[in-house]
């Protein structure tokens, strides 16, 4: 008999590519979608060529009766919580929903494991937004969190909420503490689709300019479809626990903007800074050590930013 997950967000780029994941090794995927999502504008899933293989619920993670009913009918063996309002310029101006959604439906899930299917294995998709203010690089599963923006608050809220069910009820939680990871399948809000889409219009003479906002900030960036392997290989472990899936290296938002201009042969003077793109706060730097996730979950990973990016560029021509 094959294992049955549930994947909410599975509208997301992570979302697909798990569910990608899971079906080729032979399980039945049940994907969440809320009552404004529609599977004719699941784009991922249809991309990838899955979305037929896929059965959909529609839930409210924020109504724990329909939680419930949810776990009572499909019987999972594994729930992979991809959910949350997870843009940070977005949670700036939109701070209280962000913060109930991102915990409050993460509670839910819990309550409703503990209370009624304790043999469920759960993934928490945690962020290293959380980290935020850091003193000591790269960032290891032990450091210390200091978030910066409502965004990166709510996420630490659900992550130490895991930790705590794990710890007190003895479930199978684990937590992936994802850095920046890009796709063909990002939503174009994010900046390095951003950049990419925008400098392929710059390149045809379909826009002037990019407008972008603190590009001198570092973030450690990688593979979205090699991240979630590590998301599968966390709930196949006897015991859960937490781990960093990072590349080990930062760079800068303007070598990404000029890396993609010389690919692109655009000059620099299309970069444009808008201080209104500028978020209220915002880390410096920030990188991870992915030793424990390479170690103990065998997880194969070396690809520099200039791979994805290269990747990512010449999957984004060849669907223009």
């Amino acid at each position: 008999m094959s294992k049955r997950a549930i994947i909410s967000g599975i509208s997301g780029q992570d979302g697909a590519y798990l569910a990608q994941l899971l079906l080729d090794k032979g399980y039945e995927v049940v994907g969440l979608l809320r009552e404004n999502n529609h599977p004719d504008g699941l784009t991922g899933l249809e991309y990838l060529g899955i979305k037929d293989k896929i059965k959909f619920e529609y839930v409210n993670l924020l109504h724990i009766h329909e939680v419930e009913n949810l776990f009572d009918k499909v019987q999972p063996d594994e729930f992979y919580n991809l959910a949350a309002q997870s843009s940070v310029f977005k949670s700036f101006k939109e701070p209280i929903q962000t913060f109930q959604f991102n915990t409050i439906s993460v509670f839910n899930l819990l309550e409703t494991i503990k209370n009624k299917h304790p043999e469920v294995k759960f993934y928490q998709a945690s962020s290293s937004e959380m980290y935020g203010k850091v003193n000591n690089l790269p960032i290891t599963e032990n450091s210390v969190l200091h978030p910066l923006s409502p965004y990166a608050i709510s996420k630490a809220a659900a992550h130490f909420t895991c930790i705590h069910y794990r710890e007190s009820y003895g479930l199978h939680i684990s937590c992936g503490v994802l850095f920046n990871h890009e796709s063909y399948l990002r939503q174009e809000h994010f900046f390095v689709k951003k950049v990419i889409r925008e400098s392929i219009k710059i390149s045809k003479g379909e826009q002037q300019l990019l407008s972008v906002g603190n590009i001198d900030v570092k973030r450690d960036f990688g593979y979205a479809p090699k991240y979630v392997e590590v998301m599968y290989l966390m709930l196949q472990k006897e015991h859960p626990s937490d781990y960093l899936i990072c590349s080990g290296k930062s760079v800068s938002l303007r070598d990404i903007i000029f890396y993609v201009f010389e690919k692109l042969k655009i000059d620099k003077s299309a970069c444009k800074i808008s201080d209104e793109l500028y978020r209220p706060a915002d880390i410096e730097d920030i990188y991870g050590n992915n030793t424990k996730a390479k170690s103990e979950l065998n997880w194969d990973y070396d690809l520099s930013i200039l791979d994805v990016l290269d990747l990512l560029i010449e999957e984004e021509l060849k669907n223009q």
